[in-house]
């Protein structure tokens, strides 16, 4: 288990992180200008823009939560995550198949037991990435559905996966995408879009409302991770390993593993 990292304060929070990304992008205008520069092509008014839109099917099933959920008036739905690596591996965000669960749970959302599927709405999984999601070096890399033995016959049924590498150098890509990249990852505004949107991340570091939303966060964080902690050191506890030997390895606080194991004394 890697040291805990410092988790940042408000005034320090930048476009890249999920929290002010989320916010920044409530402002339905530009947030229409921020994914018609990803895409490169113009989209239809956003209709609907939902900053942590939650999905959970059943009492235990697995809960998504989308970063930013958009339906423009084509009744086209775009979906954009903000992806950090935050000390990970990039195998380990799992981003293909979580694409094709936030995908999934889309569809799922968007059609009603008597609908025909031809209702289903096009729709446009998009992960902006701080790092090379592929390792491939491409500035992104768009998913859709292939007939394997003739590449050129397209399934149509009206989705897309793309991720967008920010980390992207070259010098094939339009400028204002290289622009939006370069502020993405080094926080430079060097164009109209980027000047626009860092004024909107000046202006939310001095709200106080999204502050208390924030702090609020951490502290629901904090709770879920303490408790996967304990039942990590739970099971730990019950296989053998001894306090102490817990705290070597693993690194967790001595108070934290010896509450534990008191409170596991109690129960057993």
């Amino acid at each position: 288990m890697s040291e805990s990292r410092k988790v940042k304060s408000f005034e320090e929070l930048k476009f890249s992180d999920n929290f002010m990304f989320g916010k920044v992008m409530e402002d339905t205008e530009l947030c229409k200008e921020v994914i018609e520069c990803l895409l490169q092509h113009p989209i239809g008014e956003l209709t609907e823009v939902q900053t942590e839109k939650e999905y959970r099917f059943t009492s235990d099933g697995k809960p998504i939560r989308l970063d930013v959920y958009n339906k423009d008036s084509n009744d086209v739905i775009y979906d954009a995550e903000m992806e950090n690596l935050n000390h990970k591996s990039v195998q380990s965000h799992e981003l293909p198949k979580r694409s094709r669960f936030y995908q999934s749970s889309i569809d799922v959302d968007c059609i009603y037991k008597s609908d025909e599927y031809s209702l289903l709405p096009e729709s446009n999984i998009m992960f902006i990435c701080t790092f090379d999601p592929f390792g491939l070096g491409r500035s992104r890399y768009v998913f859709k559905e292939l007939c394997e033995d003739n590449p050129k016959i397209e399934l149509g049924d009206g989705t897309s996966k793309i991720f967008f590498n920010c980390t992207y150098q070259g010098n094939d890509i339009p400028d204002n995408l290289r622009k939006l990249y370069d502020y993405v990852r080094l926080g430079i505004t060097s164009s109209e879009l980027t000047d626009r949107i860092n004024k909107a991340v000046e202006k939310g570091r001095k709200n106080e409302i999204w502050r208390t939303q924030y702090m609020r966060e951490l502290v629901l964080i904090h709770d879920a991770k303490e408790e996967r902690d304990q039942e990590k050191i739970t099971e730990m506890l019950l296989s053998g390993k001894t306090v102490d030997e817990i705290v070597d390895f693993c690194h967790y606080p001595y108070e934290l593993v010896k509450a534990v194991a008191d409170n596991l004394k109690q129960t057993v």
